[in-house]
């Protein structure tokens, strides 16, 4: 099979497309025919092996994993001997960053709980485009940020890939929601369904004199002081953006009774079944940027690098309309027939 190997860490390019094995399924996993995978920072940071942290589960001196990819949407070839929720022809999608990665292939073997069913009416580009990025979206409002409906909901980053989940969670959860982005994604914050918007290029949030009862930042680009001023009394600052003073006991981190919190999430089946659900009412809905085709994930790595991605950026492996072993592209195209 064709895959994106790397054996050291670096830039993209030290990226190879390469023919490799085909993987076989253990026990309790799945081979997966991969038709798309997304990319996330994430991915970028493991590639660079840095900050310097996560080679203690990457690999000290070279990567573990040599094809990278978390986030997959594809269909199932075959099945481990102890696996019962999936058969060959299920369409699947999930995260598989708890596992060994290996999602920019043409096939992947995934532990049986790190996938769900493909939500019907998704593409495979919209699928993969899903579970990292709405699952950290989820897990930072509703479990670290104790969402509650009628609450005002600041989103810092709405338009990135976990921003532009993270606008639709909120609403779907009943809060007010502010979305901070750039110009240029005004308008694409809006039809995600922002009840405000702030441009940061003019406007500082944090000086405005506004409160909000949870701030949800995904960009770590102020200071927990002036993150702090903009919460009410009571209110909950979670972030993806890891920051340091959080990371410290003292008056940075705990002034009063707000709570200030560095969130890391954790890939969890139950989450991506709720979120399937969502995804699959039109409650929630994929934010597309860019597709590559799988020879160009290093393209893909640089553009997503550059951090002005609006939504997600997802590998095409299976091009729209192909037809592999009776299984069309996508689920709408086979009712049409």
């Amino acid at each position: 099979m064709q895959a994106m190997t790397h054996n050291r860490y670096g830039s993209p390019d030290v990226l190879q497309f390469a023919d490799i094995a085909t993987p076989t399924p253990k026990d309790n996993e799945v081979l997966v025919r991969v038709h798309a995978a997304a990319v996330n920072p994430a991915d970028w940071h493991l590639l660079h092996g840095q900050p310097f942290m996560v080679r203690f589960s990457s690999g000290l001196r070279r990567p573990k994993h040599p094809v990278p990819g978390s986030d997959v949407a594809g269909v199932v070839e075959a099945v481990g001997k102890d696996v019962t929720r999936f058969r060959p022809g299920d369409a699947v999608f999930g995260d598989l960053s708890g596992a060994s990665r290996g999602a920019f292939a043409e096939y992947v073997a995934a532990p049986e709980d790190a996938l769900a069913t493909k939500p019907i009416g998704l593409t495979f580009v919209q699928a993969a485009a899903a579970p990292m990025t709405a699952v950290t979206a989820l897990q930072g409002l509703r479990d670290h940020g104790r969402i509650q409906a009628g609450q005002r909901v600041l989103v810092n980053g709405a338009s990135g890939g976990v921003g532009s989940f993270a606008v639709q969670i909120a609403k779907a959860l009943g809060a007010e929601v502010t979305a901070v982005a750039g110009t240029s994604a005004r308008k694409l914050v809006r039809s995600l369904g922002a009840d405000h918007v702030i441009d940061y290029k003019q406007e500082d949030f944090t000086q405005s004199g506004q409160r909000y009862d949870l701030i949800f930042d995904v960009v770590g680009n102020r200071t927990v002081a002036e993150y702090r001023q903009a919460l009410t009394p009571t209110g909950r600052f979670v972030t993806t953006a890891f920051l340091p003073a959080l990371a410290l006991p003292g008056p940075l981190r705990n002034t009063g009774e707000n709570t200030m919190i560095n969130m890391m999430a954790r890939p969890n089946a139950a989450d991506l079944a709720v979120l399937a659900e969502w995804l699959a009412d039109g409650k929630v809905t994929p934010v597309i940027d860019r597709t590559f085709p799988l020879h160009e994930t290093a393209d893909a790595l640089r553009y997503v690098g550059q951090g002005h991605a609006k939504g997600k950026v997802v590998i095409e492996i299976v091009e729209r309309g192909a037809v592999e072993a009776g299984v069309l592209h996508d689920e709408e195209m086979v009712r049409s027939m």
